[in-house]
This record gives structure tokens, sequence and C-alpha cells, in this order.
């Protein structure tokens, strides 16, 4: 297993990665918050879909996948770095699974209803709760029950506010909906989708750590205490080693997980939520230090630390808390374990 990137998947990345460094600037992503609709830059998407960056979760004429799994977790990784006010994570597994449905429609754009996952509460409640991306798209699949649904969102939709200023919304599931598929096919897609989710946001969290950590480190050799750079205590430097160790760490179990859906796919859904539960605990320690080191500075808004340090507590959370993905681990391992024995 060779996670490096190819000569191909280079290019690839460099591109997105250009584009993201000239439109996701701090002060970018800042203006995005404060937008017509919260979280989302409008002018970013339409780049990022110019790219094809929808296009590459799509199957060629032959029924080929344009991108691999890993293409796209290596995508995500600039997402993350550049923490872009886009939905481009959930409108690719959106459109990945409305390809395997037979139901993907090129004039529409969907998202998925991640929180569906979780013992049918939207089935329960009438509604589908904190959709990633659901103020932005058109459609969202939600899986209610043992039913595939494509939710038209006009109208049915409320914005929730967030602390990572995402584009979170609430859908009213009690209109018009169409039917893709039901009973253990339906949930089968869907649970395989989100697993895809799960991976691609820890790839896009493993970007965000590694890039929150540079701005860490380029701050604390600037600032001084005692008339030194504060790098210069073993406390700080023993520190950042640690979150940068971390990182890499995240960087290639994410990047694992991508590789197993083609490759092994029956460590897939455990190498997933691995990957998300290792990934979000990384960020969200990796950008505590990073303000931290930054003093009563990294919580002002002139700083870009605060961006990061939010947005590590929110990805994941839109679905799990870490502690929760090491208990979707351990679950999936002692399953395997009572299959293997039985």
């Amino acid at each position: 297993m060779d996670l490096r990137p190819t000569t191909e998947q280079q290019e690839i990345v460099s591109v997105f990665a250009d584009v993201y460094r000239d439109h996701c600037s701090p002060t970018a992503v800042q203006a995005a918050e404060a937008g017509p609709v919260p979280g989302h830059d409008a002018g970013l998407w339409r780049r990022i879909v110019e790219l094809g960056a929808v296009e590459m979760a799509l199957p060629d004429d032959d029924g080929e996948a344009v991108a691999s799994l890993l293409d796209l977790a290596l995508v995500a990784e600039q997402h993350g770095r550049f923490v872009a006010p886009t939905p481009v994570i959930e409108v690719q597994v959106a459109t990945r699974l409305l390809v395997r449905a037979g139901a993907y429609e090129a004039d529409r754009t969907a998202t998925i209803a991640v929180r569906a996952a979780r013992r049918g509460r939207a089935a329960r409640r009438g509604r589908a709760e904190l959709v990633p991306g659901g103020t932005v798209v058109d459609d969202a699949v939600v899986l209610v029950g043992d039913r595939l649904l494509v939710v038209p969102l006009e109208g049915r939709r409320t914005a929730v506010s967030n602390l990572g200023s995402m584009p979170l919304a609430d859908v009213d599931l009690t209109g018009d909906e169409r039917e893709l598929v039901t009973g253990p096919e339906a949930v089968a897609l869907f649970e395989h989708a989100v697993d895809e989710w799960r991976a691609l946001t820890a790839a896009a969290l493993a970007g965000l750590s590694q890039r929150v950590l540079e701005i860490g480190v380029e701050y604390v050799k600037e600032r001084k205490a005692f008339g030194q750079p504060v790098g210069q205590f073993q406390s700080v430097q023993h520190r950042l080693a640690d979150r940068a160790t971390e990182s890499d760490g995240a960087e290639l179990l994410a990047r694992e997980a991508a590789w197993s859906a083609e490759f092994e796919p029956n460590r897939f859904r455990s190498l997933a939520a691995m990957a998300l539960a290792f990934a979000a605990e990384t960020a969200i320690a990796t950008s505590h230090d990073a303000l931290h080191f930054h003093g009563g500075y990294g919580f002002m808004l002139e700083y870009p630390a605060q961006l990061y340090y939010r947005r590590a507590r929110s990805w994941a959370a839109v679905l799990e808390s870490p502690a929760d993905g090491y208990r979707r681990v351990a679950g999936e391992h002692l399953r395997a374990t009572e299959e293997g024995a039985a």
C-alpha cells in the first residue's frame, strides 16, 4: 500500500490548492460567514464546480469512476487547509450515492442528511437535522426508516446557526419527496455514503490540522516573552512536536480509509470511523494549542487561528463526536470478531 500521491493526483491537488489559495484568505472566509448565505461563498463554489469538483464524483462513459475516493480525499485535505466555505464534500458524497441509485440529475445539486444514520431520529421527529450544505443545494438525500428519499429543499429548510459557520439546515420531511430505494439495499447504500462522508471529512480535518499547526509555529517564532521567542521554550516545542506527529498520523489514516474503499472494502467502515474520530480529536487539540500560544490574540477576528479553532470543533460534530466514533470502531471490531468466531 503506497499512499503517496501519484503525479496525476499531485496535479489535481495543485489545481484545487491554487484556487483555494486565491479565494480563501482569512478575510474572504470571514466575509463568507457574514454573506447572504452564511458560511457559503457562491463565487468560490462556482469556480470549484467549473474545475470539475462534482464531475469527479461521476462515472465516465464506460461506467468507471472518474475519481477514486482517495482522489477526493486529497482534494478534501486542501479544502480543510483553507477552511473553504463550500459544500464540496457533502455534494460529492450525495452525487456518488445518487449515481449508485440510478437517480442522478445533472441540473440539480444534492447533499446527504448524515444524521439520519443515527437510529432513525429523523423519521421520529419528522425532520432531518443539521444537514450539511442544506442552505445551499437543491435536494437532500435522506434515509427514513428503510426508505431512501430525495427531498426538495425549497421552502422546507431552516438555517441553523453554528460555531463553525457552516451552511447547515434542518429539513422538514412532511412534504413531497421522491423514493429511490427501500429495504436493506436502501440502508446499505446510505450507510456506505455516510462512511464516505466520514473518510472525506477526516481528510479535511487532517488538512485543517496541518495548516493550523503551521500558523501556530509561525506565530511562536514571532511572539516574545522574557526577551525571547516563546517558541524557544521546551513546553511549547514539545506540544507542537506532539501535534505535528498526530497531524501526520491523521493524514495517513484518512488516506488509508479512502484507499480501502476500493482495495480493502471489508475494512472501509471501520477505518472511516477510526479516521474521522482521530482526525477530529487531532484537529481540536492542534487548533486549541495554536490558539492558546497566540495568547489573547488568538480569539480576535484579525487572527486566523480562531477560524480553525471553531471549525475543528464543528465539522465532525455534524454527525458524531470523537468518542462516538471510537465506540463505533469498537462495535465494528466486536461484530467482526463474533462473525469470525461463528
